[in-house]
């Protein structure tokens, strides 16, 4: 699945989600698309002779979805048609570059090639700087976001954080909800983009440069000398040799003694060739540490984003996407794995978790319970056991029961451990069974429970958790149309 294609596979996905009432898309418009998809979806694997996929399924049922929206509401076709930040910053930030570099011998004397070179000589220290920072990045982890930072990926990623006017509440809410889900699913491929064009940027400015030094020397003849308050020759020719060696070397350029470089002190005179020897050395200098890694750090982070634009990362191991592959046959199931937080889990409420993970995979879903977790125990050594990376586990889900209060060193610690340690994200789920059972049915008593249930959702949020409400005593009270939300993965 291509980067475009999962763009409008998780804008729906965002949209049904949220869509819970079915006020913009109903349940006809929705059983249409995905008879429709699965009709394409059936055609196209006919004409190739091979098996139908859910990746073309998916990608079916979303372009009909989206087109549906796109007639009903105009302002949303609008949005759907959004170009985000990076598209023109790939082509106007290298052209800028080497404009900038084309215009650096404006502010140096244009007719004086200085050894010296307070411009050149900044151009290796800063490029010399930033590959320290890269092999640095490489070898010592680093909890802070490095470059680029987060808040300029997901800038670039989604544009604005603004809708257009004239449209319906919920699906602006939703779209705000995909902003936030793009945004983090295209970190990698905005971020690859970016240094790509950065990196092109860089080498496009010094080949400005370098190509102004040469273009100005076909009109004007160059005066070659060094002047400093500081340094004596031999200082200067030490300095010179050890910075153009690796270009003599690979060019075979010619080198220089002490006696020159003393001879070269400003004020004097030199010949028109003695000056294009210093641009020669400049230019293969700046070729060699400069243009040469930059356009290879470039090309490696353009096949990084070819790679991810062409095979998007998306995990189709969503509850949402097995539920409509399995309308198609293509679903393979899923294992929801569960862990009771200071909760004794009994047979009846056993049984609801099985039909919890039936409703999130649908009939091949699968439930395995862990057993309880203490109350006030540390989350690491409670889950020492537990791995959570195994990939044969689709969701890995927390059960708490609403009759407990919320406490953010008990519970809390333990959410922000499985937040932090869970690279697919996790569920959260809370059970109001127990707490239906003593209530009655007086309006205080479902206004209470509704203050309950909101004090968890909100207190989930503060853990970048999202709650999930289940009655373990009567799932279908709460049916999962959608599948269990996930955490963002950290």
């Amino acid at each position: 699945m291509n980067e475009l294609i999962a763009r409008d596979v998780v804008m729906v996905r965002a949209i049904e989600t949220t869509d819970q009432k079915k006020e913009i898309l109903s349940e006809d418009d929705r059983l249409y698309a995905s008879r429709s998809a699965r009709e394409l979806a059936q055609w196209q694997a006919s004409g190739k002779h091979a098996e139908v996929t859910g990746d073309d399924f998916l990608q079916q049922r979303s372009e009909l979805l989206l087109e549906r929206l796109a007639e009903r509401n105009p302002a949303f076709a609008s949005f759907s048609k959004r170009r985000y930040g990076l598209q023109g910053l790939t082509w106007a930030l290298p052209l800028l570059a080497l404009v900038m570099g084309v215009a650096l011998d404006r502010i140096t004397d244009p007719h004086r090639v200085d050894l010296l070179s307070a411009p050149l000589l900044l151009i290796l220290a800063w490029n010399f700087v930033v590959y320290i920072g890269l092999l640095i990045s490489l070898v010592v982890p680093s909890r802070a976001p490095g470059w680029p930072k987060d808040g300029m990926v997901r800038r670039l990623s989604v544009g604005k954080l603004a809708l257009p006017r004239k449209m319906p509440p919920v699906l602006s809410t939703a779209l705000l909800s995909f902003m936030g889900e793009w945004a983090q699913l295209s970190a990698r491929l905005t971020a690859a983009r970016l240094n790509r064009t950065v990196h092109l940027s860089a080498a496009l400015f010094s080949i400005g440069a370098v190509a102004s030094l040469y273009a100005r020397g076909l009109l004007a003849q160059y005066g070659a000398g060094w002047e400093s308050t500081f340094l004596n020759a031999s200082q200067v020719h030490g300095l010179l040799s050890f910075l153009f060696a690796p270009a003599m070397f690979v060019f075979n350029l010619q080198g220089f003694t002490l006696a020159e470089i003393e001879a070269l002190r400003f004020p004097q005179t030199t010949a028109a060739e003695g000056g294009a020897r210093w641009v020669h050395l400049y230019a293969a200098t700046i070729f060699l540490f400069v243009v040469l890694p930059r356009l290879l750090l470039a090309l490696a982070y353009n096949l990084r984003a070819a790679h991810f634009a062409k095979r998007f990362p998306l995990d189709l191991d969503h509850p949402y996407f097995r539920r409509l592959n399995d309308t198609i046959g293509v679903s393979t199931g899923g294992l929801l794995r569960v862990l009771p937080y200071s909760f004794t889990v009994d047979e009846v409420r056993h049984q609801g978790l099985v039909q919890v993970a039936v409703m999130a995979f649908g009939e091949q879903g699968r439930m395995m319970l862990r057993p309880s977790s203490a109350y006030g125990e540390d989350a690491r050594e409670l889950l020492r056991e537990v791995d959570l990376t195994d990939p044969n586990v689709n969701i890995t889900a927390v059960l708490f029961n609403i009759t407990a209060t919320p406490e953010k060193e008990n519970h809390g610690a333990f959410l922000d451990y499985l937040v932090k340690s869970s690279p697919r994200g996790i569920a959260v789920l809370l059970d109001q069974s127990s707490y239906v059972e003593r209530m009655g049915d007086h309006p205080d008593d479902r206004a209470r429970l509704a203050e309950r249930v909101a004090l968890w959702q909100q207190f989930c949020h503060f853990h970048h958790t999202r709650a999930t409400v289940v009655n373990l005593l009567n799932p279908g009270a709460h049916p999962l149309e959608a599948g269990l939300p996930l955490s963002t993965p950290q």
